[in-house]
């Protein structure tokens, strides 16, 4: 070849290769293709490097603090410090400290970093990420400072994240009895860490548990402090057992009964078993069924117990309490079911044969034994008006039944009542027959227009004609404490204050004359909260068969607060009624004029408890027997006490022959009635003339209490079962009734 031409093929061979070199490259777009931490990743480790990977290899002197910056925004903008490098396609940004927990953090890769054939990043590469935060333990079992702790007890720790289990060891979880460690098994699950001893724990010791700050989550963060709590276990004093459910010796114990026993402290339920908890009927023991919850054991027979029998029941010392204390002895207590005598009737309301029955007369029966409430109904007390039946609510407490009629008696009507022989007592055992009993309704009842004044004998001007026997009403007269003394004209009977019974077919005229009864003074001045036998500001409860004779109030709680009395109102009406209150219930969402009424009651109420506890005359007696009344009579006056009042058998007050004679009580503390307590009224003592004024946190009436006066309570007024009061309960939050009888006087 000649020199020329291999010259120019040399030329055009090496334009070739230097154009191959750079072809494409030159014109390819750099770009990110990932980072670490990946956008919006949480939980990042605080010794964290971040690195962002390019599509190609970068030129690293455009990786600079400049170009590559990593910020937060935790106290305004603030840059992090750091060192950047480069390596082929990866460049990496290295703080010169941990970043901080719990931490949004930014980081920008700005559009001037260049790859090796000087393209520019297109534009600039922002993606955030957030940093683990700091671990807390959240809660402890046992708690901080808990006692009776049992002695098997395996000691946990709940962390606010997920902890690297291998941070979680005997060296980070330690628990001491003093200074001295306790030796045990460390495991970690979830969010908890368990520490289980190798032994059980030492009755009466104190005990610390520490999390040590090694304890550290999956991002390696550190607890900010040592976590300690204490705990004690139990002292070395046995349970008791404190009462028992039926009682030693009960009599007429249901068939049906569910036994029980209150210990004193919490117990372990796995030593309440049918092996610690017997009963035995003679010799001869009888299945059931344990149970346990809070204080109370439960044994329920398998199947129903025997008429007649005595039953023996046993805790026996295997029972143990949450520290693994047993009974000291074993509590032995026994009872006996009902016989087989059939119970009876012992008295009606209205008496067989009884006249004038008032027109809205509640019918009542009193048996000789409890009677299972169940058999009760209007199945088995039944109302008839001839041969037509009355429809009404049947109620059962304690040893009465009453039927209510669904609407009032008709006059001059002979009602047939009858108890069944579906009526039983608690053991289940019928009436013999159908006890039936008659009565018969007020004449019907005619108005005369006739005024009296004081002292005065008014004639009436009228000659009036009937042709039947008729009761003659003069309610037009005032009521103005007055008692009659006279009448004439063809009359059969009187009956005060203003009623005359006159013979069929006759002109009667009839004169009369009034004379002063003696008014007792007020003392306290109940205003117009005297209305009322029950008035709250908070709520009115019942359960179980309840009765209230007198009107009911609550303001300003709605009448949704009025719980278990089957409130009916009529549309747009001011009041509601229920089968348990003979008498109209109040509450402020009724029509007027009962919202207004309400407020004033209320306001009489606050007075009236305020006057009561700050009268000094006649000068009260200070801290009569310390408080604890039982079985002593007292007369009249004021007494006063800076703490709590309990009454245990019962008291006597005696009005010492005044019926205007008052006893006013101002208690600071509780008022505790022990069941079956009875406040007995003697000498002209009355209950609307007694005030029994609380401050304390209630006033509590035990089961069958037979109580007597207007409590005028700062807070709860409770009464439970069958308890029964004769007066007003005026309570400033709650009241609460559990098959009770209220009676106002």
């Amino acid at each position: 070849m000649k020199p020329e031409k291999l010259l120019t093929t040399i030329a055009i061979i090496g334009f070739v290769l230097i154009a191959g070199c750079k072809k494409d490259d030159n014109v390819k777009t750099l770009s990110v293709i990932s980072s670490d931490p990946v956008n919006l990743t949480k939980d990042i480790p605080l010794n964290k490097i971040i690195t962002v990977t390019f599509n190609e290899d970068i030129n690293p002197v455009t990786i600079t603090l400049t170009s590559f910056t990593l910020e937060t925004a935790t106290k305004g903008v603030s840059l992090v410090t750091g060192v950047v490098s480069c390596t082929g396609a990866i460049a990496s940004f290295t703080p010169s400290s941990d970043l901080l927990p719990g931490t949004t953090y930014t980081g920008t890769v700005k559009a001037t970093v260049k790859d090796l054939y000087d393209n520019v990043l297109q534009s600039n590469c922002i993606w955030t990420f957030t940093t683990s935060a700091i671990p807390i333990v959240t809660s402890t079992d046992p708690l901080n400072l808990a006692t009776n702790v049992a002695l098997n007890k395996v000691i946990s720790a709940n962390f606010s994240m997920a902890m690297d289990s291998l941070t979680i060891t005997s060296s980070t979880f330690t628990l001491m009895d003093g200074v001295t460690p306790v030796s045990g098994t460390v495991n970690y699950s979830n969010t908890t860490a368990t520490f289980t001893p190798g032994s059980a724990l030492i009755l009466g010791e104190t005990y610390t548990a520490t999390i040590t700050a090694g304890a550290k989550n999956k991002s390696g963060i550190a607890l900010a402090n040592k976590y300690v709590w204490t705990f004690s276990t139990g002292s070395v004093i046995a349970p008791t057992v404190i009462s028992a459910d039926p009682l030693n010796l009960a009599t007429n114990v249901a068939l049906n009964k569910v036994i029980k026993v209150d210990f004193s402290v919490p117990m372990d339920p796995l030593t309440i078993t049918t092996s610690t908890f017997v009963l035995m009927d003679g010799v001869t023991s009888v299945s059931g069924t344990v149970n346990y919850s809070n204080t109370t054991a439960t044994f329920t027979p398998g199947s129903a117990l025997i008429l007649g029998k005595t039953y023996t029941a046993t805790i026996t010392a295997g029972a143990k309490n949450v520290p693994g204390i047993a009974l000291a002895n074993k509590y032995v207590w026994t009872f006996s079911t009902g016989s087989v005598i059939s119970p009876t009737v012992i008295s009606t309301d209205p008496l067989n044969l009884a006249t004038n029955t008032a027109l809205n007369k509640v019918i009542k029966v009193d048996f000789s034994a409890l009677m299972d409430p169940l058999t009760i109904t209007t199945s088995t007390f039944v109302l008839m008006n001839g041969a037509t039946p009355v429809s009404g609510a049947v109620n059962y407490s304690g040893t009465t039944a009453s039927f209510t009629p669904g609407s009032a008696l008709l006059a001059g009507k002979t009602y047939t009542a009858t108890i069944t022989t579906g009526a039983k007592n608690v053991p289940g055992t019928p009436l013999a027959s159908d006890y039936v009993w008659t009565f018969s309704t007020i004449p019907q009842t005619f108005t005369l227009a006739i005024t009296a004044i004081n002292g005065i004998v008014i004639k009436n001007p009228d000659h009036l004609t009937y042709d039947y026997d008729t009761l003659v009403q003069l309610n037009a007269i005032p009521d103005l404490g007055y008692d009659f003394v006279s009448w004439s004209g063809d009359i059969i009977s009187t009956a005060n204050p203003l009623t005359v019974t006159m013979n069929a077919n006759k002109n009667i005229t009839a004169n009369f004359a009034l004379t002063p009864v003696s008014v007792c003074p007020t003392i306290v001045d109940l205003g117009t909260s005297g209305n009322y036998v029950i008035l709250s500001e908070s709520g009115i409860s019942t359960t179980g068969v309840t009765l209230v004779t007198g009107n009911m109030g609550i303001n300003p709680a709605a009448a949704t607060f009025l719980t278990g009395f089957g409130l009916i109102l009529p549309a747009g009406g001011a009041y509601s009624t229920s089968s348990l209150v003979v008498g109209k219930i109040y509450a402020p969402g009724y029509a007027a004029p009962t919202p207004a009424n309400l407020v004033t009651a209320t306001g009489d109420m606050h007075t009236a408890y305020s006057t009561a506890n700050g009268l000094v005359v006649p000068a009260p007696t200070n801290e009569y027997m310390a408080g604890n009344l039982n079985g002593q009579t007292l007369s009249a006056g004021i007494y006063k006490w800076s703490s709590n009042v309990g009454v245990t058998n019962g008291i006597i007050l005696d009005g010492g022959g005044d019926n205007c004679a008052t006893f006013i009580f101002q208690i600071a503390g509780d008022l505790t009635v022990a069941n079956s307590a009875i406040i007995t009224l003697q000498n002209g003592a009355q209950a609307k003339n007694i005030f029994w004024v609380v401050a304390g946190s209630k006033a509590a009436l035990g089961t069958d209490v037979d109580f007597s006066g207007n409590i005028l309570c700062k807070t709860l007024i409770s009464l439970n079962t069958r308890a029964k009061v004769k007066g007003r309960l005026l309570a400033q939050t709650a009241v609460t009734l559990n098959a009770a009888t209220v009676v106002k006087p």
